[in-house]
């Protein structure tokens, strides 16, 4: 199949890509710095010519919700228009488990503005929603490190690794359409600030760790909040044997 990915230079967009490839499809890469731009739409028909299927794999790292919720909504308005013009036969998005469970986040708000549009979108969907990466905590603690500290929220999550996400969304995106899929998990639970901690001792950095709820992670993050629902897909890959590799 010729599959696009937005977002292809990203994390999980250039894991996606590897996935693709090694199962033998023509991959588009679709990125700003490739010459594509999802803000003006600029280069995406030609990009999209002959794609049969699109994975959105997208991201925002920007803490205020309006600009989260326009850069969202306008990078999802020209992919989807551009993928009817193209007669794109499926529209695979990432998203978020909890999505809708949790206020106030603006990365949760732009994924919930981008679900809306694809849901009611011209293109036939599946929409993928995760948990947290297994390089969670440490973008976390990259996002709030100042003078060796970091404050890091005390969440519950289960975390899955990333080229476990990458290989779903390359399996999805082969097949039809399925409207919401379940959530992706991976197999444990973990406490984020023990998570942050042991990234921490194997890749060698010393950083104090500030447990607190204060920050882009509030108390409606807490307890059970962040989990996968009932009938969750559930990941091999454990975070020991993910932090294996950063060492």
């Amino acid at each position: 199949m010729r599959i696009a990915v937005a977002g292809a230079t990203g994390n999980i967009g250039t894991l996606t890509v590897a996935a693709l490839e090694r199962a033998g499809h023509d991959v588009v890469r679709i990125s700003r710095s490739l010459g594509v731009d999802l803000s003006t739409g600029e280069g995406l028909d030609a990009a999209l010519a002959g794609v049969e299927a699109v994975i959105d794999a997208t991201n925002f790292t920007g803490t205020d919700p309006r600009e989260a919720v326009a850069y969202f909504g306008t990078a999802t308005r020209h992919l989807l228009a551009a993928g009817e013009r193209a007669g794109v036969r499926h529209h695979v998005l990432l998203s978020i488990t909890a999505v809708h469970r949790v206020e106030g986040n603006a990365h949760y708000m732009g994924k919930r503005e981008q679900e809306r549009l694809v849901t009611e979108g011209p293109v036939p969907w599946t929409i993928v929603p995760a948990t947290q990466f297994h390089d969670f905590a440490a973008m976390v603690t990259g996002w709030t490190e100042r003078d060796g500290a970091a404050t890091v929220a005390p969440l519950l999550v289960q975390p899955i690794a990333p080229a476990d996400v990458a290989g779903i969304l390359a399996e999805v995106a082969t097949g039809s359409p399925l409207g919401r899929y379940p959530d992706i998990a991976g197999p444990e639970t973990h406490d984020l600030v023990d998570m942050a901690r042991r990234t921490n001792e194997a890749r060698g950095r010393s950083v104090r760790l500030v447990p607190t709820w204060s920050g882009p992670f509030g108390t409606g993050m807490a307890g059970n909040v962040l989990l996968p629902g009932p009938g969750a897909r559930i990941a091999p890959t454990t975070f020991d044997a993910w932090l294996a590799e950063q060492r």
